[in-house]
């Protein structure tokens, strides 16, 4: 079967891909798929980070890379500014053999009925019943499940080198180790983003009104 040439560089090559650019730039990349979901691309420059930001009703959903530890690992990353009308918050992130130990040991699991799901990841947060409702969806929980690597959470901010944000606001984040490159895949997690923020409408934890969080 044909490879898709915009897929990730972990699975095409990996370092060499990155060193020597196979295949359309970064740049192109993200300017096409800015045209296929109708959002803007936004160019850093030297000194900035370059980003794609769609626009969903009140909500202004953020896509960019952010660069980890001394070796600069990419991070493809996803947030979204909302106004938290409860003060929920969750994590959720796949499960593996520490995180499985820790639940034997107390660590908060939330099972939320479905097997597979709760098998394969890791949910927590604030308050279990909403946790629950949030998660009712089958399309939220589908988006969440193609994701191979997955940090999917609620924070209050983003610290002290991230904009400032109004006491009611949180952000909404997923991050995913290594940079996703395909445009398909890139969809699926801006469908992702707007799929959660309106089951946290849904569930009352989130307002349809503009956050004054410029990313």
């Amino acid at each position: 079967m044909k490879k898709n040439s915009t897929d990730s560089p972990e699975k095409k090559g990996g370092f060499w891909n990155e060193l020597f650019k196979f295949g359309p730039s970064r740049q192109e990349i993200w300017q096409q798929l800015s045209k296929e979901i109708d959002a803007k691309y936004v160019d850093g420059g030297f000194w900035e980070t370059s980003k794609v930001q769609l626009t969903y009703g009140t909500w202004t959903i953020t896509f960019d890379l952010l660069f980890v530890g001394k070796s600069r690992i990419p991070h493809t990353r996803f947030r979204a500014p909302y106004v938290n009308n409860d003060g929920f918050r969750f994590n959720i992130y796949r499960a593996g053999f520490f995180s499985r130990l820790g639940v034997k040991l107390g660590m908060q699991d939330v099972q939320i009925g479905d097997e597979q799901f709760d098998n394969d990841f890791i949910v927590q947060g604030t308050n279990e019943t909403k946790l629950r409702e949030f998660l009712s969806s089958k399309r939220l929980r589908e988006l969440i499940a193609m994701q191979p690597n997955i940090e999917f959470s609620v924070r209050d901010s983003e610290g002290w080198f991230g904009p400032p944000f109004p006491d009611n606001v949180d952000e909404l984040i997923f991050l995913s180790l290594y940079e996703v490159r395909d445009i398909a895949k890139l969809k699926t997690l801006f469908e992702l983003f707007m799929e959660a923020l309106e089951q946290l409408y849904k569930i009352g934890s989130a307002y349809k009104q503009d956050p004054r969080v410029t990313l």
